[in-house]
């Protein structure tokens, strides 16, 4: 089976680094670009974030270009209290060898489907601020690409940064309402928070595991962690920390390890006391579905999938063309 035509628009903090090896290393995704967005961490730490994450698969010859600095309406609030100041756990990881693109990631997320119809799946792992902005200059863009998979929302309102609210979403909740206002069903899945908090779990014995493989890319995903574990303990109360970026990374490269997933119609609230939440609408007399829900996943699948690929010896880099 070919590998899947990817664009992956990312906040780069920890977990995201993590989904990106899965693309980058597992042999299911092509990824033909990625894009940055401020959230976890503001736009430029995101981006160097970004080509750390594939600098440790071998794939410096992604291209990665930095987006929007900043949420539509509203001021930035990252999430460092959750990554660690540098996104990364605070580790003190070296700089990159690659440099980001000039062009700048709104421009990629509608030029490259327009160039490639139909062919590349888009993957966003981060606020919707990319995507909503490049909807605003093309109402159809989501039927240029493939589908479209979102980490965005808790569809059963348990938030992470919120009593009710997702991060992604609370981030930037005016981009996250013009999405949904552009998305079908057929077209654009969201894979939210409650699936993370189910079903991709990282017990201590998972963590241990990951420690105990030994190779450069799970010794990278293990250590960039450790401050979320820390966050997981005393703000989720999770067994362990969940990895919410690589399990929508997961669903997009393997679909077949959704077990449960569902049609709605969902709008997002941007009142401050309720602020990202998403408003499920599931009467008959409810308006046409707009997105596909997945609820859960098979978590042994899961983190088959994410073992087998840290465990293997990352390619050497391309490369530089001479």
């Amino acid at each position: 089976m070919p590998a899947l035509p990817l664009i992956i628009d990312s906040d780069t903090g920890s977990d995201d680094a993590v989904a990106l090896l899965l693309a980058a290393a597992s042999g299911l995704g092509d990824i033909r670009a990625v894009t940055t967005v401020a959230g976890n961490v503001p736009v430029g730490t995101g981006t160097r974030n970004a080509l750390i994450s594939l600098e440790t698969a071998g794939r410096t010859d992604i291209p990665v270009h930095p987006g929007c600095a900043r949420p539509m309406t509203r001021m930035l609030s990252s999430a460092q209290h959750v990554h660690g100041e540098d996104g990364m756990g605070d580790i003190g990881l070296p700089d990159p060898s690659a440099s980001c693109e000039s062009t700048h990631a709104v421009e990629v997320l509608l030029s490259q489907p327009r160039e490639n119809p139909g062919e590349l799946t888009l993957v966003t792992l981060a606020p919707l601020t990319n995507v909503a902005a490049a909807l605003l200059r093309d109402p159809d863009l989501f039927t240029r690409y493939r589908h479209v998979y979102c980490m965005a929302g808790a569809a059963d309102l348990r938030g992470n940064i919120s009593a009710t609210g997702e991060f992604n979403v609370w981030a930037d909740p005016e981009a996250a309402k013009i999405v949904t206002q552009a998305a079908t069903p057929d077209k654009v899945t969201w894979i939210g928070w409650d699936v993370s908090r189910k079903d991709a779990v990282m017990t201590p014995a998972d963590q241990q595991h990951l420690e105990n493989i030994g190779t450069p890319m799970a010794t990278f995903a293990h250590r960039i962690n450790r401050t979320v574990a820390d966050w997981a303990r005393d703000v989720t109360g999770l067994a362990g920390y969940d990895l919410p970026d690589p399990v929508a990374m997961a669903v997009a490269l393997k679909p077949d390890l959704i077990t449960e997933q569902e049609q709605a119609y969902v709008d997002i609230s941007v009142a401050d006391e309720t602020r990202g939440q998403m408003i499920i609408d599931r009467r008959v007399s409810a308006p046409a579905p707009n997105l596909t829900l997945v609820r859960r996943v098979a978590e042994a699948g899961f983190k088959k999938l994410l073992f087998d690929t840290v465990g293997t010896l990352a390619p050497p880099a391309p490369a530089a063309a001479p």
